[in-house]
């Protein structure tokens, strides 16, 4: 077969795979912010699930996916690091009152077996698990394989930050620091939402590198859960506690 065709074919069925991933995702999105309480926590695992099967039948290997056992250990020290880092920057940030806000979200207003139940099972299971294999893993696997790292990083990182409009239309109204920094009103919420998009894009090169350097998604994935978790975490912590 002749080189050009053999392009042609590869460029066709990396769309067509990308583009069925794509339509997964959004699927998942809009039913998880319209769809009943739960929805997320259910339908994360299932897709993905899905989406490892859908990348292997593409021909991804596990180290594409950044699921190769010889990398767990690695990804092991890594994902202690990333943890431990992230535990000190919120303990600062906690103790500091030009910060502290940032921590007062009112998607979160929970009582302490809700804050527990979603720190530990929601965010791991319904939101990380799914994110990481689907943005880290298969697209990252995806257009490596095809186009190489660096665009790989940039388009999973674009998607991702992309994936989170549903879920920050209500930033502005329920984190106190984001409504306090763009206001209220139409304007607000736009610029909360872009705001949202573009530090996840950001915070998607991030945790594209950290894969990239450990060979591993679970040290992605553990600075995933640290920022969402232990944010959560202190935030219940803080709402316990009066300051002077």
């Amino acid at each position: 077969m002749p080189v050009d065709r053999t392009r042609r074919i590869s460029r066709r069925r990396l769309g067509l795979v990308l583009a069925a991933v794509v339509a997964v995702l959004v699927a998942v999105n809009v039913a998880t912010k319209f769809g009943p309480a739960g929805t997320g926590l259910v339908a994360g695992p299932v897709v993905a699930i899905g989406l490892l099967l859908l990348g292997r039948r593409a021909g991804l290997t596990w180290h594409d996916l950044g699921l190769a056992p010889h990398t767990l250990t690695r990804g092991i020290r890594y994902a202690v690091g990333a943890v431990l880092a992230v535990a000190v920057v919120y303990a600062i940030a906690a103790a500091i009152p030009a910060t502290r806000p940032a921590f007062q979200d009112g998607r979160y207003d929970l009582h302490l077996s809700a804050v527990l139940q979603t720190a530990f099972v929601v965010i791991p299971f319904g939101t990380v698990l799914l994110e990481e294999i689907a943005f880290r893993g298969v697209l990252h696997g995806l257009v490596n394989r095809h186009r190489g790292a660096v665009w790989a990083s940039v388009v999973s990182s674009v998607l991702f930050g992309l994936w989170h409009i549903l879920p920050s239309l209500r930033l502005a109204e329920a984190n106190r620091a984001v409504g306090d920094a763009v206001g209220g009103g139409t304007t607000g919420q736009v610029l909360a939402v872009a705001g949202a998009v573009g530090f996840t894009a950001l915070a998607g090169l991030l945790l594209c590198e950290l894969r990239r350097r450990s060979g591993s998604l679970l040290a992605a994935a553990a600075l995933h859960w640290a920022t969402n978790g232990m944010g959560l975490l202190v935030g219940a912590a803080l709402a316990t506690v009066h300051f002077a």
